[in-house]
């Protein structure tokens, strides 16, 4: 893989032309990005970075947020409590689909869609003097290695039209899911959505998984290696929403995308794979990536069900 940054030039110089989709448009602030963007980095386990195109533009997590602040409620609170929660079954629907709320159960299908995060997010609590804000970017700057902020204007952009997420986060209430800090759960969901990164983060973030917790540059354990199983066999059932069995025929690793276009990809092992494009398709996921990555993917033979024997 010697090459590897000229042949992600070379993905960015064939797929930048590409402009199908649209921006996440129901989210005012994230209309208004520029559309021409585009972005791959891949972080190896031993820390080496290989990157093409935009990749110091700045933009939100959005749902790529999602896996680690679930890996940070699963080690505080246990796999018995968070699974009483939220299930580990994909759903089939949307990200934002609410069905599963009235099944017998009513609880999240996972925590992958919505209604799963938003409870996943409820669980995190302030803590030793730190807020559950402060806590929640802490983590973050931990698998980037530098300081992060939150984007005031995505997060009230987010805030003033998720109607939505209001009606899922007062159904999960209504079953006993989450408590009564309706509103302070939802402020932090909205706001871990709308941390700032850029492609090389994104890869680093992915990266960790990738090396079981472990931050593959500072050396140090981001999440314990005993819940890396947890989270990525998550990424690969339910990462997608109702494409994910799709992803997982032809893709076959865990990855996780957000509406900003940020796409992460995770070859445990091996490294983690970030790519940035903000138009997206119906399922929300970055139409540029999705098919830079699948190539990628295919060239090297990264896929998890692929034998590496001869």
């Amino acid at each position: 893989m010697e090459n590897l940054n000229t042949y992600l030039q070379e993905l960015i110089q064939k797929h930048r032309s590409n402009t199908e989709g649209t921006t996440a448009n129901y989210i005012p602030e994230l209309a208004r990005v520029a559309t021409d963007k585009f972005a791959m980095a891949i972080v190896t386990c031993d820390g080496t970075i290989y990157q093409a195109g935009d990749v110091e533009v700045p933009f939100t997590l959005q749902s790529t947020s999602k896996p680690f602040v679930y890996a940070m409620a699963l080690e505080e609170h246990g796999r018995e409590f968070m699974r009483s929660r939220v299930g580990v079954e994909p759903s089939g629907e949307a990200f934002n689909s609410i069905v599963e709320l009235e099944k017998q159960t009513h609880r999240p299908y996972n925590p992958m869609i919505n209604s799963g995060a938003i409870a996943v997010s409820s669980f995190i609590k302030d803590q030793k003097g730190l807020s559950r804000e402060k806590r929640v970017l802490d983590l973050f700057g931990a698998y980037t290695n530098h300081q992060l902020a939150i984007d005031e204007k995505v997060f009230q952009s987010e805030k003033q039209t998720a109607h939505r997420n209001r009606s899922i986060a007062h159904l999960l209430r209504h079953f006993d899911v989450i408590g009564d800090d309706i509103d302070e759960s939802l402020d932090l969901y909205f706001k871990q959505c709308s941390i700032l990164v850029n492609t090389i983060d994104l890869a680093l973030m992915a990266g960790t998984l990738a090396n079981n917790g472990v931050q593959p540059q500072t050396k140090k354990i981001i999440v314990k290696p005993d819940y890396i199983a947890d989270v990525l066999s998550l990424m690969l059932t339910c990462g997608m929403y109702d494409s994910a069995g799709e992803w997982a025929y032809t893709v076959g690793l865990p990855a996780k995308s957000g509406v900003s276009g940020g796409l992460l990809a995770v070859v445990p092992g091996k490294m983690g794979i970030a790519a940035y494009s903000p138009l997206i398709d119906q399922q929300g996921h970055s139409i540029r990536g999705v098919l830079a990555i699948k190539e990628l993917v295919k060239k090297y033979k990264l896929s998890m069900f692929r034998s590496t024997h001869n």
